[in-house]
């Protein structure tokens, strides 16, 4: 379902005369967004004299991610802050060359393809989790950030890495350095000899070994091991018959190593927050799952017969969106919302504050998983719901990680309750991803699946 049609309304933050919104900005970012959308549908901010544009309406996300989506492109900060670290991959590309590789690597994300992948993401959990112990805290954060890692390398590479070794605390310093990077408005030169940057460069020269390794290994086997590196590696050009070069597999898979394992590990580090904070929801998630697994692990056909578990992860993303926001920039002069915005202006798709808007969700701050029923979810507007993006760019990865955040939380909610512990503070604030500043620690309490009656 679509908005409704209405008048769209052009704003503009209050702002002061020099600075223009940074201090409010950059104070709090997400307070930020969430208060711009009182004053429109397309609301104008500043970052001093420079000014930038916020979509706060379904229609002109529809219009910035499809409609005139030739118009816009993935903006130069974006770029900067993430090509060190993926180069050229799906995230940062444009043009012809991203639509070239987005091509390339569809196939590898196929639902067929990915079902294959169910099983390594219950069996890691059960493994993950079997190491905690009843009423003995745990960093959730770093829990799920190591699990998620585990599961990306062996899916995409067909490798084991233990969240400790050499390889993941590379991948730790590439997210660093990019929420650092990303929480700048002004960048610091990569050539300049930091302390970051060092830090940096030794981390990619890391990753680069390793992923070259595995390329030159597979190159040399010709063995499909059956990861998401055989079917990158397998595609070609309709055209031209032409495979993609190695650097180009180290860009995508960087990408999908990096950005996949961070944007997952965040949302079901909410997800199991949410249900520590909701004992009624967590009750009615149990016993879904106790009906439907009655214990055992979940796999890929049991999808279909967790509904709840899957809108309970739905509604997670929409509260705790993990890509917060999008960034685009004009290569045109182009009408949003029937409003004109010059070429080479910068516009963010605040899709956090869509999410928490009371005319697309009612009563929004709510963590109602029923929302997404199928019956329900047909109320709300295409555009207003997006985690993970939309139109020809939408993440590549999306049924991957919907089907991961879901046999993640089924498998360690049929076993595991949680509870925050007395004083911990919760504040959600903007990184790369959207995460919890003081990290997410959680009491995790065992419990004995109900076993139904055949």
């Amino acid at each position: 379902m679509q908005a409704e049609s209405t008048t769209l309304k052009l704003g503009e933050m209050p702002k002061t005369r020099l600075t223009g919104n940074i201090r409010e900005f950059t104070s709090d970012t997400i307070a930020f967004m969430l208060s711009s959308v009182q004053y429109g549908d397309l609301v104008k901010a500043h970052f001093g004299p420079f000014p930038f544009y916020i979509v706060n309406h379904p229609d002109i996300a529809q219009e910035v991610f499809v409609t005139k989506s030739q118009s816009v492109m993935k903006s130069a900060v974006t770029r900067r802050s993430l090509y060190q670290a993926v180069g050229d991959g799906l995230f940062t590309s444009n043009g012809d060359f991203w639509k070239r590789q987005r091509k390339l690597a569809q196939p590898a994300f196929h639902t067929k393809r990915i079902a294959n992948y169910a099983d390594v993401m219950s069996e890691y959990t059960h493994e993950a989790t079997n190491k905690w112990q009843d009423g003995v805290p745990i960093e959730m954060e770093r829990e799920m950030s190591y699990l998620t890692m585990q599961i990306i390398a062996k899916t995409v590479f067909d490798a084991h890495v233990d969240g400790e070794d050499e390889m993941s605390a590379a991948v730790r310093t590439m997210l660093r350095v990019v929420d650092n990077r990303f929480n700048r408005l002004i960048s610091i030169p990569e050539w300049l000899p930091t302390a970051e940057n060092r830090d940096m460069k030794k981390g990619m020269a890391v990753l680069d070994k390793a992923i070259q390794s595995f390329i030159d290994e597979r190159r040399k086997s010709q063995e499909d091991k059956g990861d998401l590196l055989a079917m990158l590696m397998a595609a070609q050009d309709e055209e031209n018959g032409i495979g993609m070069t190695d650097k180009q597999l180290r860009d995508e898979c960087l990408t999908i190593f990096g950005a996949g394992h961070e944007t997952t590990s965040t949302a079901l580090t909410w997800t199991f927050y949410l249900l520590s904070q909701h004992p009624e929801v967590e009750e009615k998630l149990h016993q879904e799952l106790d009906s439907v697994l009655g214990g055992r692990l979940p796999a890929f056909e049991d999808l279909r017969r967790l509904p709840y578990t899957d809108m309970v992860f739905k509604e997670a993303m929409r509260l705790y969106p993990p890509a917060w926001g999008l960034t685009r920039d004009t290569i045109a002069d182009v009408e949003l919302g029937g409003i004109p915005v010059k070429k080479g202006s910068t516009v963010f798709i605040n899709i956090i504050g869509m999410h928490h808007n009371e005319a697309y969700f009612p009563n929004a701050k709510a963590f109602s998983p029923e929302r997404f029923s199928p019956e329900n979810e047909k109320s709300i507007p295409k555009y207003a719901y997006l985690p993970f993006g939309a139109g020809p760019r939408v993440c590549i990865g999306n049924s991957f990680a919907s089907m991961e955040g879901c046999l993640i939380t089924a498998t360690v909610a049929q076993k595991w309750r949680f509870s925050l512990p007395k004083g911990f503070n919760v504040r959600a604030v903007r990184m790369f991803t959207l995460r919890p500043e003081n990290g997410m620690v959680l009491v995790p309490s065992l419990r004995q699946p109900i076993l139904q009656e055949s």
